[in-house]
């Protein structure tokens, strides 16, 4: 299968008084980037969360947000300060004695003070937290791949096509290649005639005059070269997905390509041949932007 690095997946989960929610969203990107935005609570479970999202994806900017609901009516607790009130209290008795006033202080005037009162989370049972987020995560994860696969699907028919559209280019310049000599040949002898008029035309200087014209615009090579370019790409394609993704190797085929593209180009002298390694290197372009597109 081929898997694009366009995604998207989202779930929702719900354990005994807790609801946990999870969303992936992802674009391209050269490399895996995994970013991830959660509650402050669920820290301790990030190394995990990474390991669980790594079975899902490769490549890509991924953007995961995490969210969690808390039905239950013990999530957090009032803790009385009792040292704290205490200190609060000793300062307010030696501030009565140093001016000579009444120690006035009352629970309530104490109790508004700072830190006396405070309002504290319940610890979190790891273990039961974690089922609800590791199950929220393997379910919007299958989503999100599900979505990689069916962009993938459609990016691989797409480059598929185009694949026959070049090796067409290709097929019609390896043919083309071997008229270019035999026409140069013929405009030659007759370029010689006209200036001998009647002598005899020397057969062997134009064979050598063919043969150095030959040399320099024999393609022979490239075009072996994109023939095999373009057969690993479509077979890699049908083949579908690795270990590693198969975007990297995609995207330095159409490199090579490229790069034999060029040089047929710069080798030819018929108008022909040009026009279609100009359709040809359009072509690669399009296969390259999409490739950018596989993970």
């Amino acid at each position: 299968m081929v898997c694009s690095m366009t995604g998207f997946g989202r779930s929702e989960v719900t354990e005994g008084q807790r609801k946990y929610i999870v969303e992936f969203k992802s674009v391209n990107n050269r490399y895996l980037d995994i970013n991830i935005k959660m509650p402050k609570k669920f820290n301790a479970f990030e190394s995990a969360i990474r390991s669980e999202l790594k079975k899902y994806m490769k490549r890509g900017k991924v953007d995961v947000f995490i969210s969690y609901e808390d039905f239950s009516e013990s999530d957090s607790r009032v803790k009385y300060n009792k040292a704290i009130a205490k200190e609060y209290f000793d300062y307010m008795k030696e501030m009565a004695e140093d001016f000579g006033l009444d120690n006035d202080v009352r629970i309530s005037v104490l109790s508004r003070f700072p830190e006396v009162f405070t309002m504290e989370e319940e610890e979190l049972d790891e273990e039961e937290v974690w089922s609800g987020i590791s199950k929220a995560l393997n379910e919007a994860g299958k989503q999100f791949q599900e979505s990689r696969i069916r962009e993938g699907d459609f990016l691989s028919k797409d480059l598929t096509d185009k694949l026959d559209g070049m090796l067409e280019n290709v097929e019609y310049i390896a043919e083309r290649s071997p008229e270019i000599i035999t026409e140069y040949k013929t405009r030659l002898r007759e370029k010689i005639q006209d200036l001998l008029e009647d002598k005899q035309v020397d057969e062997n200087r134009i064979a050598m005059e063919v043969t150095i014209f030959a040399d320099k615009v024999c393609v022979d090579e490239e075009i072996t070269r994109l023939r095999s370019h373009i057969k690993a790409t479509s077979e890699t394609l049908r083949i579908g997905d690795d270990k590693d993704g198969i975007g990297r190797k995609l995207d330095f085929l159409a490199q090579e390509m490229n790069r034999e593209a060029n040089t047929i180009l710069s080798k030819s002298t018929d108008l022909k041949i040009s026009d279609r390694g100009i359709a040809l290197k359009t072509d690669i372009e399009k296969v390259r932007e999409q490739i950018q597109n596989i993970e």
